[in-house]
């Protein structure tokens, strides 16, 4: 399958290490974290990769140049959400499945390949974490997704949206259906939550970890977590 990374944000809660650089560039052990991005989906046989870049795009058309890999950059020119930054790579996917991530998480290749599947449904990857409210939560029936419950202030469960997703070509007309948020953006989640009405989505549990680089004190843990398994 084709892989849309999502890399256009300007990462304000990583300053001041985001204030020359794009989030997905900051170093880790050495290297940008992007570099490992794009290591586990070529493990996990996606060759064909688009990012959709905004914020110091230039910096990561010349980090791209230097990989020796056909990598499709996409401009989001406004900074519209994860929704509009989806719709921008619909030429790109040309009505087929894809796989969707976030340039600032990282899953094994093992969960990127078991992430491909071959079948009518989108799926987006769960994960149990202790803070629940915190995060979009997935409310579901069995592995089928009902809805996604964002930043909950009453419990509704533990297992939320990781931000690793499947989609088929549904995807784009439910994110043309979508209104804007409250803080003017297309969320990728409403469109998600519109297909979920229908029955559409599935979830499909992660087997092996989640790094998420959301806040300048993640670089350390992810930092030490990649350390420790290598």
């Amino acid at each position: 399958m084709k892989a849309v990374i999502l890399a256009a944000g300007k990462g304000l809660r990583m300053l001041p290490l985001t204030a020359d650089k794009p989030k997905t560039l900051i170093e880790i052990n050495g290297k940008p974290f992007l570099s490992f991005i794009l290591e586990h989906l070529q493990e996990a046989g996606i060759t064909e990769i688009a990012l959709v870049v905004g914020y110091k795009k230039e910096k990561i058309a010349e980090f791209v140049k230097g990989q020796g890999l056909a990598i499709t950059l996409i401009e989001q020119q406004q900074l519209r959400g994860t929704g509009d930054a989806v719709l921008q790579a619909k030429e790109f996917i040309d009505d087929e499945d894809f796989i969707v991530l976030g340039g600032d998480n990282l899953f094994s290749a093992g969960d990127l390949r078991a992430m491909q599947k071959d079948d009518e449904y989108c799926y987006v990857a769960g994960w149990k974490v202790a803070n629940p409210e915190k995060y979009g939560v997935l409310v579901c029936k069995g592995n089928t997704l009902l809805k996604i419950v964002e930043k909950p202030k009453t419990v509704v469960g533990n297992l939320i949206n990781a931000g690793l997703y499947k989609f088929t070509p549904d995807i784009f007309e439910a994110l043309e259906q979508i209104q804007p948020s409250e803080r003017g953006e297309l969320e990728l989640t409403d469109a998600i939550s519109l297909l979920a009405e229908s029955r559409k989505v599935k979830v499909m549990m992660l087997h092996d970890y989640w790094l998420d680089l959301g806040t300048k004190e993640d670089v350390g843990k992810v930092a030490k977590f990649l350390r420790d398994s290598t």
